[in-house]
């Protein structure tokens, strides 16, 4: 490895690993996406519902930012979710202006049965590995979870 694909923290993967690691996280994610339960909403919506159940209550201007998603996009976002029962839009009561939101009993179950099935599908595609594959698989994890944390400990 060349010494300008160090970073600060240690020596870095390669651009052609890198890549091939972000792409195989990214289709893995694509392919667990698709669930019987969420099957009614967007991915966007799935992913405010996931961050509004794990995070919330939050602030309207803080889930835009967690989200990465601009306002009016996540306003229409928490309208539809509202209007499915999923999660609950309410004024501050220190600030009419402001809005939080909340899941509501609905949209905690819808995670939890979305969460289940793509762990059961995840599941049974590691089971079908070759006992090598799934051996490098699971020693990976604490690593992969590394990256989780080092990666979320640097997103604003």
């Amino acid at each position: 490895m060349q010494a300008a694909q160090t970073g600060e923290l240690g020596a870095a993967l390669d651009a052609d690993s890198a890549e091939r690691l972000r792409a195989a996280i990214a289709r893995l994610a694509r392919r667990l996406r698709p669930t019987v339960a969420g099957s009614g909403l967007t991915p966007s919506q799935t992913s405010v519902l996931f961050s509004v159940v794990r995070r919330g209550p939050l602030g309207l201007t803080e889930l835009a930012a967690h989200e990465d998603m601009n306002p009016t996009m996540l306003s229409r976002i928490v309208v539809q979710l509202g209007e499915l029962g999923l999660i609950r839009r309410e004024a501050r009561s220190d600030d009419r202006r402001a809005a939080t939101v909340s899941s509501t009993a609905a949209g905690r179950r819808l995670r939890e049965r979305v969460h289940r099935e793509r762990a059961e599908a995840l599941g049974r595609y590691v089971g079908e590995l070759e006992d090598d594959q799934r051996d490098a698989l699971l020693a990976a994890m604490p690593a992969l979870e590394a990256l989780v944390e080092r990666i979320g400990e640097r997103r604003p």
